[in-house]
Protein backbone atom coordinates (compact mmCIF):
# COMPACT_ATOMS: atom_id res chain seq x y z
CA UNK A 1 0.00 0.00 0.00
CA UNK A 2 2.86 2.41 0.99
CA UNK A 3 4.54 1.88 -2.64
CA UNK A 4 0.97 2.83 -3.95
CA UNK A 5 0.94 5.60 -2.21
CA UNK A 6 4.03 7.11 -3.46
CA UNK A 7 3.36 6.17 -6.46
CA UNK A 8 0.36 8.49 -6.63
CA UNK A 9 2.30 10.91 -5.23
CA UNK A 10 4.27 10.82 -7.77
CA UNK A 11 1.81 10.98 -10.69
CA UNK A 12 0.99 14.46 -10.84
CA UNK A 13 4.82 15.71 -11.92
CA UNK A 14 4.81 12.65 -14.11
CA UNK A 15 1.84 13.93 -16.21
CA UNK A 16 3.01 17.36 -16.31
CA UNK A 17 6.28 16.36 -17.74
CA UNK A 18 4.80 14.12 -20.28
CA UNK A 19 2.47 16.93 -21.47
CA UNK A 20 5.32 19.19 -22.17
CA UNK A 21 5.57 20.83 -18.41
CA UNK A 22 3.74 24.01 -17.02
CA UNK A 23 0.50 25.08 -18.28
CA UNK A 24 -0.13 28.01 -20.58
CA UNK A 25 -1.56 31.11 -20.22
CA UNK A 26 -3.20 33.11 -23.12
CA UNK A 27 -1.90 36.79 -23.50
CA UNK A 28 -3.94 38.82 -25.90
CA UNK A 29 -1.08 41.18 -27.53
CA UNK A 30 -1.54 44.45 -28.27
CA UNK A 31 0.22 47.74 -28.24
CA UNK A 32 2.88 48.27 -25.39
CA UNK A 33 4.93 50.49 -24.11
CA UNK A 34 8.23 48.94 -23.41
CA UNK A 35 10.84 50.29 -20.69
CA UNK A 36 13.50 50.25 -23.69
CA UNK A 37 14.22 52.46 -26.32
CA UNK A 38 13.59 51.16 -29.92
CA UNK A 39 14.83 53.74 -32.54
CA UNK A 40 11.97 56.49 -32.34
CA UNK A 41 9.42 54.09 -31.49
CA UNK A 42 7.34 54.14 -28.05
CA UNK A 43 5.63 51.57 -28.28
CA UNK A 44 5.88 47.60 -29.05
CA UNK A 45 3.21 46.01 -31.19
CA UNK A 46 3.03 42.51 -29.97
CA UNK A 47 0.68 39.63 -31.69
CA UNK A 48 -1.14 37.26 -29.56
CA UNK A 49 1.04 34.44 -27.34
CA UNK A 50 1.06 31.62 -24.89
CA UNK A 51 3.46 31.91 -22.05
CA UNK A 52 4.22 29.16 -19.28
CA UNK A 53 2.52 29.72 -16.48
CA UNK A 54 5.66 29.23 -14.27
CA UNK A 55 9.39 28.81 -14.75
CA UNK A 56 10.90 25.33 -16.03
CA UNK A 57 11.53 22.79 -13.34
CA UNK A 58 14.54 20.34 -12.64
CA UNK A 59 11.87 17.51 -13.11
CA UNK A 60 11.37 18.91 -16.29
CA UNK A 61 14.54 19.78 -17.55
CA UNK A 62 15.47 16.26 -16.32
CA UNK A 63 12.61 14.64 -18.60
CA UNK A 64 14.51 16.63 -21.62
CA UNK A 65 17.90 16.22 -20.59
CA UNK A 66 17.10 12.27 -20.42
CA UNK A 67 15.89 11.98 -24.00
CA UNK A 68 18.15 14.40 -25.30
CA UNK A 69 21.60 13.28 -23.85
CA UNK A 70 23.55 15.76 -25.78
CA UNK A 71 22.59 17.80 -22.80
CA UNK A 72 23.98 15.73 -20.72
CA UNK A 73 26.50 17.80 -18.20
CA UNK A 74 28.71 15.21 -19.00
CA UNK A 75 28.15 15.29 -22.73
CA UNK A 76 27.71 19.19 -23.49
CA UNK A 77 29.67 20.73 -26.17
CA UNK A 78 31.76 23.93 -24.34
CA UNK A 79 30.69 25.92 -26.82
CA UNK A 80 26.83 25.74 -25.42
CA UNK A 81 27.62 25.28 -21.62
CA UNK A 82 30.32 26.70 -19.16
CA UNK A 83 31.50 24.62 -16.72
CA UNK A 84 28.85 25.29 -14.25
CA UNK A 85 26.33 23.91 -16.08
CA UNK A 86 24.09 22.24 -13.90
CA UNK A 87 26.76 21.70 -11.55
CA UNK A 88 24.38 21.79 -8.34
CA UNK A 89 22.99 18.18 -9.66
CA UNK A 90 23.85 15.29 -8.31
CA UNK A 91 24.74 13.67 -11.56
CA UNK A 92 24.58 14.16 -14.96
CA UNK A 93 20.88 12.14 -14.84
CA UNK A 94 20.44 12.59 -10.80
CA UNK A 95 19.24 15.77 -9.29
CA UNK A 96 19.76 15.25 -5.23
CA UNK A 97 19.41 17.33 -2.46
CA UNK A 98 20.34 20.53 -4.11
CA UNK A 99 18.07 20.41 -7.13
CA UNK A 100 14.44 18.98 -5.59
CA UNK A 101 12.49 18.22 -8.71
CA UNK A 102 9.70 21.10 -8.26
CA UNK A 103 12.69 24.41 -7.83
CA UNK A 104 13.20 25.87 -11.25
CA UNK A 105 15.90 24.77 -12.62
CA UNK A 106 19.12 27.10 -12.93
CA UNK A 107 22.68 26.76 -13.76
CA UNK A 108 21.68 26.56 -17.63
CA UNK A 109 22.57 28.08 -20.41
CA UNK A 110 20.68 30.19 -23.35
CA UNK A 111 21.21 27.74 -26.04
CA UNK A 112 19.80 24.39 -23.67
CA UNK A 113 17.29 26.60 -22.31
CA UNK A 114 16.68 27.30 -26.57
CA UNK A 115 16.88 23.98 -26.96
CA UNK A 116 13.98 22.68 -24.62
CA UNK A 117 11.58 24.84 -25.57
CA UNK A 118 12.60 23.86 -28.88
CA UNK A 119 11.90 20.10 -28.28
CA UNK A 120 8.51 21.32 -26.70
CA UNK A 121 7.29 22.98 -29.73
CA UNK A 122 8.37 26.27 -28.54
CA UNK A 123 10.68 28.85 -27.99
CA UNK A 124 11.72 31.79 -25.66
CA UNK A 125 9.75 34.52 -24.86
CA UNK A 126 11.16 37.47 -26.58
CA UNK A 127 11.96 40.39 -23.93
CA UNK A 128 8.71 42.38 -25.33
CA UNK A 129 6.51 39.72 -24.66
CA UNK A 130 7.93 38.91 -21.28
CA UNK A 131 8.33 42.53 -20.43
CA UNK A 132 4.54 42.88 -21.17
CA UNK A 133 3.53 39.86 -18.89
CA UNK A 134 5.66 40.77 -16.38
CA UNK A 135 4.22 44.40 -15.80
CA UNK A 136 1.03 43.03 -14.37
CA UNK A 137 0.42 42.47 -10.64
CA UNK A 138 -2.26 40.32 -8.95
CA UNK A 139 -5.30 42.61 -10.18
CA UNK A 140 -3.68 45.00 -12.56
CA UNK A 141 -2.77 44.30 -16.30
CA UNK A 142 0.10 47.31 -15.98
CA UNK A 143 1.33 48.27 -12.93
CA UNK A 144 4.78 49.72 -13.77
CA UNK A 145 3.44 53.33 -12.52
CA UNK A 146 2.70 52.09 -9.04
CA UNK A 147 5.80 52.77 -6.65
CA UNK A 148 4.81 50.49 -3.81
CA UNK A 149 4.77 47.25 -6.82
CA UNK A 150 8.09 48.78 -7.91
CA UNK A 151 9.27 48.55 -4.23
CA UNK A 152 8.29 45.09 -3.78
CA UNK A 153 10.87 44.05 -6.83
CA UNK A 154 13.59 46.07 -5.86
CA UNK A 155 13.31 44.43 -2.24
CA UNK A 156 13.51 40.85 -3.64
CA UNK A 157 16.44 41.64 -5.37
CA UNK A 158 18.14 43.09 -2.43
CA UNK A 159 17.71 39.62 -1.08
CA UNK A 160 21.09 37.52 -0.99
CA UNK A 161 20.64 34.59 -3.56
CA UNK A 162 22.33 31.67 -1.48
CA UNK A 163 19.43 30.26 -0.24
CA UNK A 164 17.57 27.81 -1.28
CA UNK A 165 15.28 28.10 -4.09
CA UNK A 166 11.25 27.51 -3.49
CA UNK A 167 9.65 25.60 -5.82
CA UNK A 168 7.83 27.16 -9.03
CA UNK A 169 4.18 27.99 -8.85
CA UNK A 170 3.23 28.65 -5.09
CA UNK A 171 3.07 32.56 -6.10
CA UNK A 172 -0.24 33.92 -6.89
CA UNK A 173 -0.86 34.30 -10.25
CA UNK A 174 -0.54 37.77 -11.99
CA UNK A 175 -3.58 39.25 -13.54
CA UNK A 176 -2.99 37.48 -16.76
CA UNK A 177 -2.72 34.00 -14.67
CA UNK A 178 1.05 33.92 -14.94
CA UNK A 179 3.01 33.11 -12.07
CA UNK A 180 6.51 33.48 -10.17
CA UNK A 181 7.90 36.50 -13.08
CA UNK A 182 9.12 38.19 -10.02
CA UNK A 183 10.44 36.93 -6.88
CA UNK A 184 11.83 33.38 -7.88
CA UNK A 185 14.57 33.68 -10.42
CA UNK A 186 15.97 35.68 -13.33
CA UNK A 187 14.63 33.95 -16.46
CA UNK A 188 16.66 34.18 -20.20
CA UNK A 189 14.61 35.71 -23.16
CA UNK A 190 15.04 35.00 -26.77
CA UNK A 191 17.11 37.99 -27.68
CA UNK A 192 18.59 39.02 -24.60
CA UNK A 193 22.01 39.86 -26.08
CA UNK A 194 20.41 42.57 -27.88
CA UNK A 195 18.80 44.73 -25.57
CA UNK A 196 20.90 47.56 -24.64
CA UNK A 197 20.72 49.96 -27.74
CA UNK A 198 22.59 53.19 -28.11
CA UNK A 199 21.72 55.86 -29.76
CA UNK A 200 25.53 55.84 -31.46
CA UNK A 201 25.43 53.16 -33.75
CA UNK A 202 29.18 53.46 -33.43
CA UNK A 203 28.98 52.03 -30.45
CA UNK A 204 27.01 48.59 -31.22
CA UNK A 205 28.68 45.22 -31.66
CA UNK A 206 31.60 46.97 -28.94
CA UNK A 207 32.46 43.98 -27.17
CA UNK A 208 33.60 45.93 -23.71
CA UNK A 209 31.24 44.13 -21.30
CA UNK A 210 32.05 47.28 -18.40
CA UNK A 211 30.04 49.50 -20.62
CA UNK A 212 26.45 47.64 -19.97
CA UNK A 213 25.48 49.67 -17.35
CA UNK A 214 25.94 52.93 -18.93
CA UNK A 215 24.30 51.63 -22.17
CA UNK A 216 21.58 50.67 -20.29
CA UNK A 217 20.61 53.72 -19.07
CA UNK A 218 20.63 55.09 -22.68
CA UNK A 219 18.41 52.86 -23.74
CA UNK A 220 15.76 53.23 -20.90
CA UNK A 221 12.66 55.48 -21.96
CA UNK A 222 11.41 54.74 -18.21
CA UNK A 223 14.38 55.77 -16.21
CA UNK A 224 12.30 55.59 -12.67
CA UNK A 225 12.13 51.70 -13.23
CA UNK A 226 15.25 50.73 -11.98
CA UNK A 227 14.17 47.13 -11.48
CA UNK A 228 13.91 47.05 -15.18
CA UNK A 229 17.08 48.68 -15.84
CA UNK A 230 18.59 45.86 -13.43
CA UNK A 231 16.91 42.79 -15.50
CA UNK A 232 18.38 44.42 -19.00
CA UNK A 233 21.60 44.97 -17.30
CA UNK A 234 22.18 41.79 -16.12
CA UNK A 235 20.64 39.49 -19.40
CA UNK A 236 22.89 41.60 -21.45
CA UNK A 237 26.14 41.62 -19.36
CA UNK A 238 26.02 37.41 -20.68
CA UNK A 239 27.03 35.08 -23.22
CA UNK A 240 24.77 32.28 -24.63
CA UNK A 241 27.25 29.71 -22.85
CA UNK A 242 26.84 31.53 -19.56
CA UNK A 243 25.01 29.73 -16.52
CA UNK A 244 24.45 31.36 -12.96
CA UNK A 245 22.74 29.71 -9.96
CA UNK A 246 19.69 32.20 -9.92
CA UNK A 247 18.47 32.39 -13.78
CA UNK A 248 16.04 30.16 -15.21
CA UNK A 249 14.02 30.39 -17.98
CA UNK A 250 10.10 29.98 -19.00
CA UNK A 251 8.85 28.83 -22.79
CA UNK A 252 6.63 30.59 -24.85
CA UNK A 253 4.59 30.28 -28.14
CA UNK A 254 2.83 31.61 -31.26
CA UNK A 255 -1.00 31.30 -30.94
CA UNK A 256 -2.01 29.35 -33.62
Amino acid sequence: MRRIAALLCLLPAAVAIAAGGAAWVKLPGGSFRSALKYEDAREVKLAPFELQKRPVTNAEFLAFVKSHPQWRRDKVASVLAEPRYLSHWAGAQALGDDALPQQPVVQVSWFAASAYCEAQGARLPTWSEWEYAAAADETRRDARKDPIWRERILAWYSKPSNHALPRAGLQTPNAWGVQDLHGLVWEWTDDFSSLLVSGDNRMQGDADKFKFCGAGALSMDDRENYAVLMRVAMLSSLEARDTTANLGFRCARDVK
